[in-house]
């Protein structure tokens, strides 16, 4: 049997409201045209206006998420601006000041999550799609803890917001793999962790409706949890990992996409998406439940249902396809209001909350689905113990 247990979920050190975010976004977007374009006060009010009414149309608005996370201190101030001081950098910093900031918020997460940890897990997986810096986080980690003996560390990169069900499935992998392809630890256990700085990846100068949505959409989010094997006796909470699916949609490569750019890297996210997504749904989550023994017509009726909430849109669709209770999908929707897009590390939030809701009894299946480039759509099967 494999758990999904420990789940230690950490805030970024800044938050902020919604509302003040888009306000900011507006004062930011207007001083970078201003230096883009040589413009007036006068018209520079002009464009403020007119970009307010397309955050107005088009940004996810405080009614659906109510704060982000982030780490930077800029967001929200435009008198204490530094990686995206618009007047003196229109695009924001280039890619190596943001890589800079990756680097030293990532390797100080790891050491403060990992502070008082005296057990060495056998494998550290390394998720996150926000930033690239060798030697990594992890790595640093368990140099500094002397675990290099006994501690593999894999990277998981830049598949997007569905990549912790593949890192279950890399989890699964090492834990069954042969004694002669493991590390000499004792400790059975694969640590799954996610470092997703989305707000690094602003660009100021691009006034497009696009990103708009992306701007106003993704945060900052760390999570870290451990897929183990347990025994039948074993009483700890946690979820019990029963199958895992992933599918490449046909002719949708252009979709969704997300690429490192000269300022940051850039997403790009077609209107079409739900209803690609929503296209494929029922035959993909039918096969899903016959892979963990079970029928989706019984099982889904009972089920909660952890989606990744790409977007309010995306967990809208999912409910009509798969004609959900509301109630089903309430943890996708709390977790989006309470922090945004946090890429891949918005999914285990969910299972996190899930596994913490009383509510939701021992023995529920968990069906959970997620999204990203591809277009990727993923899903696991679980059961909470």
């Amino acid at each position: 049997m494999l758990m999904l247990t420990n789940f230690s979920l950490r805030r970024p050190q800044y938050e902020l409201g919604q509302e003040q975010a888009l306000r900011w976004l507006v004062e930011l977007h207007c001083m970078a045209e201003g230096s883009l374009q040589g413009l007036t006060e006068a018209e520079q009010s002009v464009f403020a206006a007119r970009y307010a009414k397309l955050v107005e149309r088009c940004a996810c608005g405080p009614d659906r998420i109510s704060k982000r996370g982030h780490v930077t201190a800029d967001l929200g101030s435009i008198d204490q601006l530094g990686l995206y001081d618009a007047q003196r950098f229109p695009h924001g910093q280039g890619s190596a000041a943001r890589s800079r900031v990756f680097a030293q918020v990532v390797n100080a997460y790891f050491e403060r999550e990992y502070a008082t940890e005296t057990q060495a897990p056998s494998e550290l997986i390394h998720v996150t799609c926000t930033g690239y810096i060798s030697p990594s986080g992890a790595q640093r980690l368990v140099a500094a803890k002397g675990w290099g003996a006994v501690t593999h560390v894999t990277h998981a990169y830049h598949m997007g917001c569905y990549a912790a069900l593949p890192a279950i499935l890399l989890a699964a992998g090492q834990l069954s793999a042969p004694a002669a392809l493991r590390p000499a630890n004792r400790d059975r256990r694969v640590d799954i962790v996610h470092t997703e700085l989305c707000t690094l990846h602003l660009d100021p100068g691009d006034h497009s409706p696009e990103q708009c949505v992306v701007q106003s959409l993704f945060a900052d989010g760390f999570v870290r949890y451990s897929l183990h094997e347990a025994s039948a006796g074993d009483t700890g909470r946690g979820l019990e990992l029963l199958a895992v699916s992933e599918r490449i949609l046909p002719d949708s490569a252009d979709s969704m996409a997300w690429w490192v750019g000269d300022f940051g890297m850039h997403m790009t996210l077609s209107r079409d998406v739900p209803e690609r997504i929503a296209s494929a749904l029922r035959p993909f989550v039918t096969e899903l439940f016959a892979k963990g023994g079970y029928n989706v017509a019984e099982g889904l009726r009972q089920a909660a249902v952890a989606i990744h909430p790409g977007g309010p849109k995306i967990i809208d669709r999912v409910c009509e396809v798969l004609e959900l209770a509301p109630e089903q999908v309430q943890a996708s929707r709390d977790v989006l209001f309470e922090y945004g897009n946090m890429s891949s590390a918005t999914l285990p939030h969910v299972w996190q909350r899930l596994l913490e809701d009383d509510g939701v009894k021992p023995g529920t299946l968990v069906l959970s689905l997620a999204f990203g480039p591809g277009l990727t759509v993923c899903g696991g099967l679980f059961r909470k113990r």
